[in-house]
C-alpha cells in the first residue's frame, strides 16, 4: 500500500490547518451578518479553490493544495468521512417521540411538504430534461427522481437554529415544523438511498428490489431492537467508559458501522450512518451534554473541512448559469411552499401560519448540498446543476428566517407549547 511521501506529508496537515481557519474566521464573519455557518465555509472554499485563488494566484494555489489525479490531496477520504459523520449527527436530530406528538396537523404538513415537491420536481426534470442542461438522456429518469427527492428534502439542523433565533422553537409551530421537518428528511434520504443504488444496478433490476427490502429491514430493526439495544447499553457505558471520549467513540464507531452495512448492502452508506444516528439520539439515556459535546466535534472539525473542500473541488464562477441557478430555486420555493403550506392549511393552521410554515421547511442547507455532492461524484448531475443547487441551498436558509418573521409579525403565535411538547437542542 502506497503512502504519501514526506513533502505531501507536510502539504496535507498544512493544508487542512488552512482549511478549518479559513473556515472559522469566514463562518463566524457569515454569523455577524445573521448567516448561517455554511455560507462562511463555502465562501472559504470558493476562495481557496480554483474560482478565485487559483485563477489568480494559480501557483501558490497548486501549492497549498496539489492534485493526485482531479483530486486536491486534502480531500483523499475527508469527504466521504465527513458526509457519514455529518449524517449521523443529523440524524440525532431526529427525535421519534415528538413527531408522535403532533399529530395530525405535522403529518398532513409532512405528506403535502414532501410528496408535491416530489412529484412536481420529477415532472419538471422528466418533460423539461433539456432546461438542467442533462446530456445524458439515458439517466433521464433516475435523475427526474433525484430532482423530485432534492426539492423534498430540508435542512433539520438549519430550521431548529432559525426557529431558536426566532424564539419560536417551543411554540405549537415550532414543534409542527420540526416534526413535519423531520418526517420529510427520514424519507426523503431513503428515497435518495435507492436512486443511489438505481444508478448503480439499472432501473429494470430485480436487485434494486432486494436493496430497498434489505435497507427497509435494517432501518426497522435498528429503530426498534436496536435502539433498545443502545437505550440499556448506554448506562452501563456511561458508567464504565471515560466521559466524554468513551461515548463520543462507541456513537462515531457504531455510525460507521452502520454506514458500511448498507454501503456493503447495496444502498449509500449516508442512510446507515443516518438511521444510526436516529437510533442513538433517541437514547432517553443520551443526555444533553452528551450530544452537544459530539454535534460539537462534528460540525466545528468535519463539517468546515467538507464545506471548505467542496469550493477546492468546483470553479463555481466558470459553471455559473443563471438561467440554472433561477429556475432550481424557483423550483425548490416554489414546489416546497405550496407543499407544506397546503398541508399546514389542511392541518386547521392560519394562512399566515401556514406561509410561515412553508418558510420554515423550505430552508436547504447543509443537507442539500451533501446531497448534490454526491450526485455530482455519482456523476447524475453537472457541475454547473451541482453549483446552482449549493447556491440554492445558501439563498433558502438565508431567507427562511426573515420571511417566516414577516409572515408571523400580526400573528399571536408566540404561546408557549405544552410541557411534553418541548423539546431542547
Amino acid at each position: 500500500m502506497s503512502k504519501l511521501a514526506h513533502p505531501e506529508m507536510i502539504t496535507l496537515i498544512l493544508s487542512i490547518g488552512i482549511m478549518l481557519l479559513v473556515a472559522r474566521f469566514l463562518g463566524e464573519l457569515a454569523r455577524k451578518l445573521k448567516m448561517p455557518l455554511v455560507v462562511g465555509e463555502i465562501i472559504g472554499g470558493i476562495f481557496l479553490g480554483p474560482s478565485i485563488l487559483g485563477r489568480y494566484y494559480p501557483d501558490l494555489n497548486h501549492s497549498l493544495f496539489p492534485l493526485i489525479g482531479n483530486v486536491p490531496i486534502a480531500l483523499n477520504g475527508i469527504t466521504s468521512i465527513s458526509v457519514i459523520m455529518l449524517l449521523f449527527v443529523a440524524g440525532m436530530e431526529v427525535e421519534l417521540s415528538l413527531i408522535r406528538k403532533q399529530g395530525t396537523t405535522a403529518l398532513k404538513t409532512s405528506f403535502l411538504g414532501l410528496s408535491i415537491p416530489m412529484v412536481l420536481g420529477f415532472y419538471v426534470a422528466h418533460n423539461y430534461y433539456n432546461l438542467f442542461r442533462q446530456t445524458n438522456t439515458q439517466q433521464n429518469l433516475v435523475f427526474s427522481l433525484f430532482i423530485g427527492t432534492a426539492m423534498s428534502i430540508s435542512a433539520l439542523p438549519v430550521i431548529a437554529r432559525t426557529l431558536m433565533d426566532l424564539k419560536l422553537f417551543k411554540t405549537k409551530i415550532g414543534m409542527i415544523i420540526i416534526a413535519a421537518a423531520m418526517v420529510d428528511d427520514v424519507i426523503g434520504w431513503l428515497m435518495f438511498s435507492v436512486v443511489l443504488a438505481l444508478m448503480k444496478t439499472g432501473v429494470g433490476s430485480y436487485e434494486v428490489l432486494y436493496t430497498l427490502g434489505y435497507t427497509l429491514l435494517y432501518a426497522l430493526l435498528m429503530l426498534t431492537i436496536g435502539k433498545k439495544i443502545i437505550d440499556k447499553s448506554l448506562p452501563w457505558a456511561q458508567r464504565n467508559f471515560s466521559w466524554p471520549g468513551g461515548i463520543l467513540s462507541i456513537a462515531l464507531g457504531l455510525s460507521f458501522i452502520g454506514a458500511a452495512f448498507t454501503e456493503y448492502i447495496g444502498i449509500h452508506a449516508i442512510f446507515g450512518a443516518f438511521i444510526m444516528g436516529i437510533a442513538f439520539g433517541d437514547s432517553v439515556h443520551m443526555n444533553e451534554r452528551t450530544r452537544e459535546i459530539i454535534n460539537q466535534f462534528v460540525t466545528n472539525v468535519f463539517a468546515p473541512l467538507f464545506f471548505v473542500a467542496i469550493g477546492l473541488k468546483i470553479n463555481f464562477i466558470a459553471n455559473f448559469d443563471l438561467n440554472l441557478v433561477i429556475l432550481i430555486l424557483g423550483l425548490a420555493i416554489v414546489t416546497k411552499m405550496l407543499g407544506a403550506g397546503l398541508g399546514a392549511l389542511w392541518g386547521n393552521l392560519s394562512l399566515r401560519e401556514s406561509l410561515a410554515v412553508g418558510f420554515g421547511m423550505n430552508a436547504r442547507g447543509a443537507m442539500e448540498i451533501i446531497l448534490a455532492l454526491l450526485a455530482l461524484e455519482a456523476k447524475l448531475i453537472t457541475e454547473p446543476l451541482f453549483v446552482a443547487i449549493v447556491i440554492m441551498a445558501v439563498v433558502t436558509s438565508v431567507m427562511s428566517g426573515p420571511f417566516m418573521q414577516w409572515m408571523l409579525q400580526t400573528e399571536s403565535l408566540k404561546y408557549p407549547a405544552e410541557p411534553e411538547e418541548q423539546l431542547g437542542i
